[in-house]
């Protein structure tokens, strides 16, 4: 078996210390509950505990490597840190199984992560060719193969203009097509080959490689990562207590527009046009903390290139609402 390193020297966490500052009013105080909800290799939730002693991190992740990894970088803090595995969309669900009702802290790190990247045999990567996986938990679900090898024309041209915002979606649905008939698809390789045979020169030359806008539409498909998004983002909310706060790095346009939108709409008013006055029900019940989505600067660009197009948006929960799905008192959680 290959040794598969340490999780400390395989990923570098974007923003961290400027994702540490802003959450840390809220997880100073003692019993703060932080859930890290894309665990990863646990950069981020290491640096959670090291900054805030008195807080627990409940750490979810889908992929079990991942959570193996962390767990070795984390298991020095003991019963502070509590590994679920877990798609975040399931955060409630997570929290009920800890007897949590509130969280103080909750961040989102989304899209591929370092591991599933550096991965080769999980297919994430179109520089190398592997197997066409692309399964963020590799125990369950349909693998980025099956899409290319069951889906039709039109579906398929759906999931790569949709999801990859691909101008040629129509044609490379049709050749996929073609390919397949003489016989299935399998590697990554074959469907690179493919994507620089039918995206046009001119276009590669302009937009970088080939592959990446299909690869990125296949991971999405294949893990329903916008519509988990949609629902992880209103049930984190959901669970944060008065003066929690919740950070969302995205990392392409299709998820940062999902959070502009849930967070704005906290953000916002609903009173009625000509009610002269904002009644309690109407204030809003989120503070936006960053304005617009903040960008990494050069230099941590220049040390971790793949931080480049990350998109930091931070708010604040300032109070109560009747749509509130639990008003269970707070426990402390369970190992």
């Amino acid at each position: 078996m290959t040794d598969r390193g340490q999780a400390q020297d395989r990923h570098v966490p974007v923003l961290r210390d400027r994702i540490l500052d802003l959450l840390g009013p809220a997880l100073s105080e003692t019993g703060a509950v932080h859930v890290d909800a894309t665990l990863g290799m646990g950069g981020h939730a290491e640096g959670v505990l090291e900054r805030f002693p008195h807080a627990t991190v409940v750490g979810i992740d889908r992929d079990r490597e991942a959570l193996a990894l962390a767990g070795e970088r984390l298991g020095r803090f003991g019963d502070r840190f509590l590994p679920v595995h877990a798609v975040y969309d399931e955060i409630g669900e997570v929290l009920d199984s800890l007897g949590i009702a509130a969280v103080q802290g909750v961040l989102f790190d989304l899209g591929v992560s370092s591991l599933q990247l550096d991965e080769t045999d999980r297919g994430f990567a179109y520089r190398v060719d592997a197997p066409l996986d692309m399964r963020m938990d590799q125990s369950t679900g349909p693998t980025a193969a099956d899409v290319l090898n069951t889906y039709p024309a039109a579906e398929l041209a759906r999931v790569l203009r949709d999801y990859g915002e691909e101008r040629y979606a129509r044609r490379i649905a049709a050749e996929v097509l073609r390919e397949r008939d003489r016989e299935p698809f399998t590697t990554s390789g074959r469907l690179v080959d493919l994507l620089r045979r039918t995206i046009p020169m001119a276009s590669q030359r302009q937009s970088g490689h080939p592959a990446k806008r299909t690869f990125q539409a296949l991971r999405i498909e294949v893990n329903d990562e916008l519509g988990s998004w949609s629902r992880a983002i209103e049930a984190a909310v959901d669970r944060l207590a008065v003066g929690g706060r919740i950070a969302v790095l995205s990392y392409h346009s299709l998820e940062d527009r999902i959070t502009k939108r849930a967070l704005a709409a906290g953000a916002t008013s609903t009173t009625p046009p000509g009610l002269p006055v904002e009644l309690p029900e109407h204030a809003p019940y989120l503070r936006l903390l960053t304005r617009g989505a903040e960008e990494p600067g050069e230099a941590e660009v220049i040390a971790n290139p793949r931080a480049a197009s990350a998109r930091l948006r931070v708010a604040e929960r300032t109070r109560e609402t009747t749509a509130r799905t639990t008003d269970r008192p707070r426990k402390a959680p369970t190992p």
